[in-house]
């Protein structure tokens, strides 16, 4: 869990701002040498399903189409109240990511690159993608979703709008996507890696869904330890989400092998410590938080905190 409500402070290693949301314009390599050996001649992902969006309502329709190909099954009128700013008349991005996570999804956010976004599609992901089909100055943002690509024609395919299949010169696609800053993600199960898996940005959005589903959380974490598996972040992730639900001696070894992998990881030591305290180990606790507070760093009043409970705990 992500919340304060335990002198832990696993949660605090979010970075929540890294590409989660906003417009800024962002460096690209543009179109040129998009295509790299690895990717097929061509991949449309033709079991992605259709929804004509209604007035204003590309958001809604585009975060639809990745959902329920991704296995949650929601309508763009049920997204509608989750993502649709009125006064906006449109959906922000931060909005659309937040929607995929209370669906149980990871909400991946794509590096502002063509390469990325043409091999998540060849490795069967369909990618939502912003754009602007106007000028700079008097802006058209739009959500569409690429479905697929041709390399011999130098097009993508995209759901948009009311077409079922928008077929773009890529070099326009790019034009209107650089324009809105290149931003893309794709809607995951929470135990499937992307195809172009970074660990810091996956274990990231994995703990930005924790806040939403912890359960679907856990699985992601699973996923990131089975490809990397010594991330602090993911194992101490899998031990918050053990301590919310009570299973104590589950946390315990979940914190204690990060200690083991990560021994100078203060946070590990800090949550081992609250662990043990709820088991009944003080002294084990005890050391631990003397640990964490040896480390130190920015949570330090944290640290000192649970010392302090260890060394002198409340009355029943």
């Amino acid at each position: 869990m992500a919340g304060g409500i335990f002198r832990r402070s696993a949660s605090l290693f979010l970075p929540l701002g890294i590409g989660l949301s906003g417009c800024a314009l962002l460096a690209s390599s543009g179109p040129s040498e998009v295509f790299s050996p690895d990717l097929p001649q061509r991949a449309e992902l033709t079991d992605v399903p259709f929804f004509a969006q209604e007035a204003h309502q590309c958001g809604p329709a585009a975060l639809a189409m990745a959902v329920n190909f991704a296995g949650a099954a929601r309508t763009p009128q049920q997204l509608t109240d989750e993502v649709y700013l009125p006064q906006r008349q449109g959906a922000l991005q931060a909005e659309m990511l937040a929607a995929t996570r209370r669906a149980g999804l990871i909400a991946y956010p794509l590096s502002p690159d063509l390469p990325t976004v043409l091999t998540e599609v060849a490795g069967g992901h369909p990618v939502i993608v912003l754009q602007n089909q106007f000028f700079d100055l008097f802006p058209r943002w739009h959500y569409a979703v690429v479905v697929g690509f041709d390399r011999p024609s130098d097009e993508v395919i995209l759901r948009s709008g009311m077409q079922k299949r928008r077929v773009e010169a890529l070099r326009d696609f790019d034009h209107s996507w650089a324009k809105a800053g290149r931003w893309a993600f794709i809607a995951l199960p929470p135990g499937q890696l992307p195809a172009t898996a970074d660990e810091d940005r996956y274990v990231l959005a994995a703990a930005s869904l924790e806040r939403a589903t912890p359960q679907a959380a856990h699985d992601a974490y699973r996923a990131a330890l089975a490809k990397w598996p010594h991330n602090v972040v993911a194992r101490i992730g899998l031990g918050n989400i053990a301590y919310g639900s009570h299973r104590l001696t589950e946390a315990e070894a979940q914190y204690r092998e990060a200690t083991v992998d990560h021994p100078e990881s203060a946070d590990a030591w800090n949550n081992l410590a609250q662990t043990l305290q709820e088991l009944g180990r003080d002294e084990e606790a005890l050391l631990c938080a003397e640990r964490a507070t040896s480390i130190g760093g920015a949570r330090q009043p944290i640290y000192r905190a649970t010392l302090q409970s260890i060394r002198s705990p409340a009355a029943p």
